[in-house]
């Protein structure tokens, strides 16, 4: 056991906030569908935290704001250190997490990247003999993992060791090793969370994914035997991978998508909804509709054009999060444009899918985009590398200081979601062939909520055919559409049915061209919550319901 770092010994995990919500964290072998949900409801992105300069502090800031899954704990893209040293470094962070917080699960990561430096790994035993190998003394080869033929982005060719390698091919048996070994280890650290990145890259020679079922199930047995809760939990970036109604992930892992919001000044975008969470038999063996959704603020190197200078604003603007991959967009905005970004997103996520979870970023790597800082400890300017969540103070010198957001915005719980959100299916709308009881007149398939609102909505403007704004329809007649706008402000709206502007409802049960008058609703705050609720051949209009708290 590793000595915890001076100051964290009295901490103990705080759970008066959990007892009085009725979050339970406790699983063995299993973990059930609401159990899982309240790990995810407290989950952060706390990449690479095992090799963190400011651990101690990163501690305190885990107990402070409640967190329970630290996800991409560890992990690594780039071989820069020995195997030994990297899981020796994984498995103190695990000591000290456990030893503040047993119930905290930390998540690892075995990414589709696999370079040069393998070849210094040396196979263990057991993995030999889980794969009916013969064992005998020897590393791991990179030529018989890579895809034969080099497809077109798959091989990257460098002369460093630690990074010239290219994605692995899991149909390939010592690919399958090197999952399987990479895996183990961290279920030996005591991780209790595998992220496999992006599965569909690594797996584009085993159609159908029986190959990669069969690892992953090996995984999930050494995790029944070794694990510290005997349950190890599987993601990775994908909607869903569903094998004859079984799903082969635990849950499911996506970063936001958005778009550029050129109505308003600086670099401001909205989030929009893409995909959905594939629904199935949980490995667990319980069912649900849609998956729990993880979603994050992801990153891919920081910048993604080398003069933005040059670019008009219109075109740095369809550059990735102007200009940034994500979390470095986020970093680089100022202190309160980020924590009205964090509330957003919460908020986003609570009504746009109720099968989401935010992975609020307490620590993440920017890349060459790093953000240049006062330090509070000798109040010298230098670049921060990594976001990190913390209050900037001498023992995190170049913290943003978001702690305070992130226990404000999980301190509201689900509330939002249980009154204004989306239904579930995020990609079904309904009212196919669906028929008025009294009249046997056809409902509209297609009914769209329009108006200025939409591009702050994600959406273009006026835009009565448009998928983002379409109402879903709910039974007896009734359409319904929630949508967060990001700014306080005064916006119109009509609903058309049939996606045109021969019959536009408003505020009473009269249908108008769509060039007839407007009508309009005010938001007071940022952030607020709008519900339209629609019902066709109905006495009365449509309603719009505002939630700001």
């Amino acid at each position: 056991m590793n000595c915890v770092p001076k100051g964290l010994c009295s901490l103990e995990p705080s759970r008066s906030d959990f007892k009085r919500r009725n979050m339970d964290f406790t699983f063995d072998f299993k973990i059930k569908k609401e159990v899982l949900e309240n790990y995810l409801s407290r989950s952060v992105t706390a990449s690479g935290l095992y090799d963190s300069l400011t651990l101690e502090d990163d501690l305190r800031a885990l107990k402070r704001i409640g967190a329970k899954f630290l996800g991409r704990a560890s992990g690594i893209w780039y071989m820069t250190e020995e195997d030994e040293k990297h899981f020796e470094k994984s498995a103190r962070l695990a000591d000290l997490v456990h030893e503040m917080d047993p119930e905290v699960i930390l998540q690892a990561c075995v990414f589709e990247i696999v370079v040069e430096r393998v070849e210094e790994v040396e196979i263990p035993l057991y993995v030999l003999r889980a794969f009916g190998e013969k064992e005998e003394r020897r590393n791991f080869r990179l030529d018989k993992m890579l895809f034969p033929g080099e497809p077109m982005g798959f091989r990257s060719k460098r002369d460093d060791p630690a990074k010239n390698g290219g994605i692995p091919d899991l149909s390939r048996r010592e690919t399958a090793m090197w999952f399987y070994y990479r895996a183990t280890r961290y279920i030996d650290c005591g991780y209790e969370a595998l992220h496999m990145g992006q599965i569909h890259l690594y797996t584009a020679n085993d159609p159908g994914m029986a190959r990669t079922a069969q690892v992953f199930d090996m995984i999930r047995e050494y995790a029944s035997v070794h694990g510290r809760r005997h349950k190890v939990l599987l993601d990775a970036h994908t909607h869903g991978v569903n094998i004859r109604g079984k799903l082969l992930f635990d849950y499911h892992a996506m970063p936001y998508t958005r778009v550029p919001l050129l109505e308003e000044e600086g670099q401001k975008l909205v989030l929009v909804r893409e995909g959905f969470s594939e629904g199935g038999v949980n490995p667990d063996g319980w069912s649900a509709e849609a998956m729990p959704l993880l979603m994050e603020y992801d990153n891919w190197g920081g910048r993604v054009v080398e003069e933005p200078e040059k670019l008009t604003r219109r075109e740095l603007a369809a550059k990735d999060w102007w200009g940034y991959d994500q979390i470095a967009w986020f970093a680089n905005q100022p202190g309160e444009e980020r924590d009205r970004f964090l509330e957003y997103t919460y908020r986003w996520t609570e009504i746009m899918n109720v099968n989401a979870f935010f992975e609020v970023p307490f620590r993440r790597m920017l890349g060459d985009a790093g953000v240049e800082m006062e330090r509070a400890d000798n109040g010298q300017k230098q670049v921060q590398n990594f976001y990190q969540c913390n209050q900037k103070s001498p023992a995190c010198p170049m913290g943003f200081s978001q702690e305070e957001t992130i226990a404000r915005i999980w301190a509201a719980g689900h509330s939002l979601r249980e009154r204004a959100g989306n239904p579930p299916l995020v990609q079904d709308h309904g009212a196919r062939e669906v028929y008025d009881e009294k009249t046997g007149y056809k409902l509209p398939e297609r009914v769209v909520v329009y108006g200025s609102f939409q591009p702050y909505a994600g959406a273009v403007e006026n835009d009565s055919n448009s998928e983002v704004t379409r109402m879903y329809y709910v039974g007896n007649n009734t359409y319904v559409l929630s949508v967060l706008l990001p700014f306080a402000g005064e916006y119109s709206f009509g609903v058309s049915t049939y996606g045109t502007l021969s019959a536009v409802y408003t505020t009473d049960r009269y249908p108008r061209s769509g060039s007839g008058p407007r009508k309009w609703f005010r938001t007071k705050k940022d952030n607020a919550a709008v519900r339209f609720t629609y019902e066709f051949l109905g006495t009365e209009g449509v309603k719009v319901e505002i939630f700001e708290d």
